[in-house]
């Protein structure tokens, strides 16, 4: 019996299973130490007063087994929003079944609908199988942009720098 796909905007019902999904994600990038997330910052952060994320859940014959993570941005040079997705997961037993397509494509059709001039995410320089991926569906990779981050004791330190508001 062929397998069924289906695609569904999360729930806050589903933070057990973003989380675990995360988890997996943070394992297969050799970052798990870095998975600071709790069923409750989750639960806050995407499903509470001001939610700063959406998420799609993919599922196969009705079992989650994927997600997408996704957030506006904005593109200056556009004048138009954008949609910037955070991750992009698919357990390893599902894969190869078209889950991965349907949840990428599905960000992409949700960015199309809201008038967005882009849709961008990024990807680890070592992921030959996810760099293929997304070039087969059209994707450009960008080898003239790097990205820039500060965090925890960084973050505060340039924070502390700023003039009094």
């Amino acid at each position: 019996m062929p397998e069924r796909l289906s695609i569904r905007p999360a729930t806050e019902t589903d933070v057990p299973i973003i989380l675990s999904l995360i988890q997996g994600l943070a394992e297969y990038e050799r970052l798990s130490d870095e998975v600071i997330a709790t069923d409750a910052s989750l639960r806050q952060t995407l499903f509470g007063e001001k939610p700063c994320a959406e998420v799609l859940i993919g599922c196969v014959d009705g079992e989650p087994a994927g997600f997408a993570l996704f957030f506006q941005n904005y593109s200056t040079f556009l004048a138009k929003p954008g949609l910037y997705l955070e991750d992009l997961y698919v357990q390893p037993q599902y894969r190869q079944c078209g889950l991965g397509k349907a949840l990428i494509t599905s960000v992409a059709r949700i960015a199309q609908e809201r008038g967005c001039g882009r849709y961008e995410w990024t990807v680890l320089d070592w992921n030959t199988p996810a760099i293929q991926f997304y070039e087969n569906l059209g994707a450009e990779m960008k080898s003239d942009w790097r990205i820039m981050r500060v965090a925890g004791d960084a973050l505060a330190h340039m924070a502390s720098l700023a003039p009094a508001a």
